[in-house]
């Protein structure tokens, strides 16, 4: 008996001590000190994909940022540590210009009225180390806006976003650089919506709303949304879509009873303000 109780207190320890050092290794993989530049990764999702931007983050610290750390008129990683990455889901142009779908690294060139945006193919760079200027696959003029707020930490953010249209933002210091993102994406949205729309689960909704967007075929719209309504008769959301489609052709009764439906039907739910405000306010525009 004395041998097997040694044995099992053996076979415990031993597991418990795997366990401790188990433990001990989770807690260092996870610990991490505070760094001068953290990084981030930020995707957006944008247009029919996304766009996906890593970099890291220095920040202020009471420093003069633009004309001393970081010099006019010479190129800038545009973050610190690595090269700043940006990923573009789909081809896109950037203040007019064309940019084919992929990574790229991001450089900047400051200047006191205006910078000059770069994006080239060296995306294992090290910042500047590596920079090939014969990578470039795009060079634009921007020219920055004056924060009445200064940024502490060097930020990058996709904002003003719509169906096709973005700002890619970069703000430091007192220094916004606004960047005009563009896709050119309704023919291959409309060549999408009509193979869904002979589907087995037409997307008449999202049709609808898309063709109202783009004043496209409102008729259609007004098709699609009657189909679905159809489908779902206690969607008030889709009688408001139609009382937008019906005003945009012009048929501004059916219009305000469309409104005044979606109205009722909230009436008692938490959507009951916002519809009668909805009603109201397209009742004042077309009157």
């Amino acid at each position: 008996m004395g041998k097997i109780f040694k044995l099992k207190m053996k076979k415990l320890i031993i597991v418990a001590c795997s366990f401790m050092l188990f433990t001990g290794m989770s807690f260092a993989q996870e610990f991490k000190m505070p760094v001068a530049s953290p990084s981030a990764k930020i995707e957006q999702q944008f247009s029919t994909s996304s766009i996906t931007i890593d970099y890291s983050r220095p920040s202020m610290k009471g420093r003069v940022i633009f004309g001393d750390l970081v010099p006019y008129d010479k190129i800038w990683r545009t973050g610190a540590n690595a090269n700043t990455k940006i990923t573009f889901g789909e081809d896109v142009t950037i203040n007019n210009l064309p940019v084919a779908a992929g990574t790229y690294s991001l450089y900047t060139i400051p200047g006191k009225d205006s910078w000059l945006v770069i994006l080239n193919k060296g995306t294992e760079n090290w910042g500047l180390s590596g920079f090939n200027e014969a990578e470039n696959v795009l060079k634009v003029q921007v020219s920055p806006v004056i924060l009445s707020e200064p940024c502490e930490t060097f930020t990058i953010s996709v904002d003003n976003l719509s169906n096709n249209t973005a700002i890619l933002n970069l703000q430091w210091e007192r220094v916004k650089i606004p960047i005009v993102i563009l896709a050119d994406n309704k023919e291959r949205i409309l060549a999408y919506l009509d193979k869904e729309l002979q589907g087995s689960k037409p997307p008449y909704q999202q049709a609808a709303n898309f063709y109202l967007e783009q004043e496209y075929k409102l008729d259609k719209a007004l098709e699609f949304t009657n189909k679905a309504i159809e489908g779902n008769k206690e969607g008030f959301w889709l009688f408001w879509l139609k009382a937008k489609i019906l005003a945009k052709m012009g048929k501004n009764k059916e219009a305000l009873e469309a409104a005044m439906t979606a109205s009722k039907m909230t009436q008692g739910t938490d959507y009951e303000g916002e519809y009668k405000n909805n009603y109201n306010k397209l009742k004042a525009e077309l009157n």
